[in-house]
């Protein structure tokens, strides 16, 4: 997650709340796929309307009651005691079940199988855990607090493994209902159990009482997630923040939303901003050139010599009008990789082939040993070393 960059965050939460939105449209909807018209759509429109501003509103009044909890009521008990005809959860489906017992898959545990299964395991695991992850994240901004991305990566892992043994499908940490627990004033791990257990009670033993809430309460609080959750400030940014940003922003958004793959579409965005990343610090590489008094030229380097930067790297030298020694000063710059080790020996053996000298000086100890490889050909100054202070793990 450390390698997620804001923008991409933001278009995901941005496209997240997209497919919430767009998901309750249906609920506008016949069941021939046409929009609602007459009375039956005011009645819903109204009702949806009405679940929104008790959600919107009675926070500044009272937080006593959860809005969201309120809300649901008001509604039910209008179209409960007020006999008024409009889709309930009972007419979409029915949510009674019990408590699922043990089981192990019946299929052949064998390469074959596990090689069908494995890629769409794997991108389920991979959607759950990034939605996971980025979900702590925000929580975390909105509380003010630091969750622990590793026990909660584990413990959804252990989780759903087990929930693969008794029938289930895999779960992972969902922004719509972290927010409306937040918003509620939750802030303890307590509520997220509270939560899960009374979603295993309603299913087990109240789903006769859940089938007659009324869907237009449900798709008022849906929308209102997605306006929570949808990133607006982001839009103020658009001409202050830089052009690759808000292309990989807009990008991530568009295909959270279009194609549904979370995953995809995060991948997509970490490799866009890396590689705009990598393109911006490529033209950065720059070198002062100076004589000394022994006759000897310097080529002091500024910023990091990697596979971006090779290219810019390798015009800056003039082997056949330097002196017989040149002195390649890195205090400011780093080797990086395999591509700025080869583009060091190319340099050393094009002056080399001039009969003339190449010198490394202040490498860094990890940029030595990078270079151990190339020892025989190129001659390291090892004096007056830079002291680097590397980040290590504690």
């Amino acid at each position: 997650m450390r390698l997620v960059p804001q923008p991409v965050i933001l278009g995901f939460v941005n496209g997240l709340a997209i497919i919430i939105f767009m998901s309750q449209m249906v609920q506008f909807k016949d069941d021939q796929g046409n929009w609602l018209t007459d009375s039956t759509l005011y009645i819903l429109l109204g009702l949806v309307l009405l679940t929104m501003l008790i959600i919107w509103g009675l926070p500044k009044i009272t937080k006593i009651i959860p809005s969201s909890l309120a809300a649901i009521l008001v509604v039910f008990a209008i179209v409960f005691f007020g006999g008024i005809d409009t889709q309930t959860v009972g007419d979409m489906a029915s949510i009674k079940g019990g408590f699922p017992p043990f089981n192990i898959p019946d299929i052949a545990f064998t390469f074959e199988t596990l090689a069908l299964i494995f890629p769409y395991a794997a991108i389920v695991a991979g959607v759950g855990l990034i939605e996971s992850l980025l979900t702590l994240n925000i929580i975390d901004e909105i509380t003010e607090t630091r969750g622990s991305g590793n026990r909660e990566s584990v413990a959804q892992g252990l989780a759903n493994i087990t929930s693969g043994f008794f029938s289930g499908m895999g779960g992972c940490a969902m922004i719509g209902q972290s927010l409306i627990n937040i918003s509620n004033g939750a802030r303890a791990r307590l509520s997220g159990i509270v939560a899960a257990v009374m979603l295993l009670v309603f299913i087990m033993f109240g789903a006769n009482l859940i089938e007659q809430v009324p869907m237009a309460a449900l798709t008022g609080l849906m929308i209102m997630v997605s306006i929570g959750t949808f990133e607006w400030a982001s839009l103020r940014t658009f001409k202050r923040m830089p052009q690759s940003d808000i292309i990989v922003m807009v990008l991530v958004t568009v295909i959270t939303a279009v194609l549904h793959n979370l995953a995809l579409a995060v991948l997509i965005g970490v490799i866009i901003a890396a590689l705009v990343f990598a393109w911006d610090n490529a033209k950065r590489i720059r070198a002062r050139k100076m004589m000394d008094e022994d006759g000897a030229k310097h080529y002091q380097i500024y910023g990091p010599l990697f596979f971006g930067s090779i290219a810019a790297f390798n015009e800056k030298f003039d082997p056949q009008n330097d002196p017989e020694l040149v002195i390649i000063d890195f205090e400011e710059s780093r080797v990086v990789d395999m591509s700025a080790i080869e583009a060091l020996n190319k340099v050393t053996e094009r002056y080399r082939k001039q009969g003339k000298t190449v010198r490394l000086r202040h490498l860094s100890p990890d940029c030595q040993k990078l270079l151990h490889n190339a020892d025989k050909i190129i001659d390291v100054n090892i004096e007056k070393d830079p002291s680097y202070k590397v980040m290590v793990d504690v």
